[in-house]
């Protein structure tokens, strides 16, 4: 199926006239944050290219990034949950409250949602869950680069101040040199203590 505004429309005509898409970043990896990003369509008009964050090269997706956030079509946010509200809450609560956080941080007032996944709970908006979504709905797919380019730039930030690790690589997910870091330098302040590889990494470092 084509990435379009089919949904978007639909809820246009239902009376929701700012519909936001939702997707996050980072649910998998053993450090760093989760973040999540919210982007609005004032007018639907797609970006050349536009697509799922996954499907797209790194370059590809810097160049959407710096397209859609200096659109004066596009109304877009970020949210993040921190390393110790992952640690707290677990992931999918913390993945929830980042997704939560972009919403309210939008600068217009909201009508509706389209998340990417399953359903959420505690969104300030009515919202429907659509897995596959950023596959399908040009507002997710947006949200998707905006979620993913940030969280790549925050672990390039964090490799600086943790070189052993080699985040600007792997971005903090489980890689052979993720976990051989781990091994040898044991766990840094960014790691997710609540995650299995890095528990492990823990206990075997006492």
């Amino acid at each position: 199926m084509a990435c379009d505004f089919t949904r978007e429309y639909a809820l246009r005509a239902r009376g929701f006239f700012l519909v936001a898409g939702v997707d996050e970043a980072g649910r998998g990896p053993l450090a760093g944050p989760v973040v999540a990003g919210a982007v609005a369509f004032r007018e639907y008009r797609a970006l050349e290219g536009l697509h799922d964050s996954k499907k797209l090269t790194p370059l590809r997706r810097e160049k959407l990034f710096t397209a859609l956030t200096t659109s004066a079509n596009i109304r877009w946010a970020i949210g993040e949950a921190s390393v110790q509200e992952i640690d707290h809450l677990n992931i999918l609560r913390a993945t929830h409250l980042a997704m939560a956080r972009a919403l309210e941080a939008m600068p217009e007032n909201l009508h509706y949602a389209l998340v990417d996944g399953l359903p959420v709970h505690g969104l300030p908006v009515e919202h429907t869950a659509i897995v596959g979504g950023d596959g399908l709905s040009v507002s997710i797919a947006a949200a998707s680069i905006i979620a993913k380019v940030t969280r790549d730039r925050v672990m390039r930030a964090f490799d600086a101040e943790y070189p052993h690790y080699g985040f600007a690589r792997h971005k903090g997910y489980g890689t052979r040199e993720h976990l051989e870091a781990l091994r040898i330098h044991g766990p840094c302040p960014i790691h997710r203590r609540s995650f299995a590889p890095v528990a492990q990494a823990i206990r075997t470092d006492s």
